[in-house]
């Protein structure tokens, strides 16, 4: 008999479903994903707010801790989850904003970049000798058509948000956002806001105020990095 036969095989294969319809290798994917450190972003008219906590063991290198990275300099992305998952799908989408670049002579789009990602996601869950990718990543930046920021999951689906978290947090921030969001916030009102709810995330399992911050602004289509000397004062 095949192992694939065998009862509850669909309990460590990711390409058998359950007698219930589920695939519990991406189930355990993305409860990976919302035990991560909380990441957040939010769009607005004027610009992307990418946000995330950095929680550091004390003999740590605060500056390579990053959980934000740069896919194009009007693309960035927030990443929860396993960061070795994340930076094989980082440095794709690096060369296929750089093959766009090269073939079209413009930048590429936030949805197709995004949808690229996802495509990669997917297949590792159709696909016996593999494991679905450990990770979620907010996308956020600046194209032809404005301001885009999308989330995506271990099973290679994504969806387009005004303001999201994802990680063990997210229902505190989340809470916040649906209170105080709205269309009309500016840059930097965004960013205190991102900052605020990441506070709060932290102070609810009582963890210190350590926030990394990145925005991208439609002036300049450029991602900004803010150091920690900008991002204290906000909390």
């Amino acid at each position: 008999m095949s192992v694939f036969a065998k009862p509850g095989a669909y309990d460590y294969n990711n390409t058998v479903f359950s007698p219930d319809g589920r695939l519990y290798q991406i189930e355990y994917a993305m409860e990976l994903v919302n035990r991560g450190a909380t990441i957040i972003g939010i769009q607005c008219k004027t610009g992307i707010v990418l946000g995330s906590e950095e929680i550091l063991d004390v003999l740590e290198d605060a500056d390579c801790s990053w959980k934000i990275f740069q896919i194009d300099t009007h693309i960035g992305t927030a990443i929860v989850g396993l960061s070795s998952d994340a930076r094989v799908l980082i440095n794709q989408a690096r060369i296929d904003a750089q093959s766009n670049k090269l073939t079209y002579d413009e930048p590429i789009d936030i949805q197709t970049a995004t949808s690229k990602i996802c495509d990669r996601q997917q297949v590792y869950t159709q696909h016996g000798g593999g494991r679905p990718f450990g990770v979620s990543l907010l996308i956020g930046g600046v194209d032809k058509t404005g301001t885009h920021l999308f989330a995506t999951q271990p099973t290679g689906t994504y969806r387009g948000y005004k303001a999201t978290a994802l990680g063990e947090g997210r229902e505190v921030a989340l809470e916040i956002l649906k209170t105080e969001y709205n269309e009309d916030l500016t840059l930097e009102d965004a960013t205190k806001l991102a900052v605020k709810c990441l506070t709060k995330t932290l102070q609810t399992r009582q963890l210190p105020p350590r926030i990394k911050i990145a925005t991208i602004a439609t002036t300049t289509k450029k991602m900004e990095m803010l150091t920690d000397e900008t991002t204290n004062p906000y909390i």
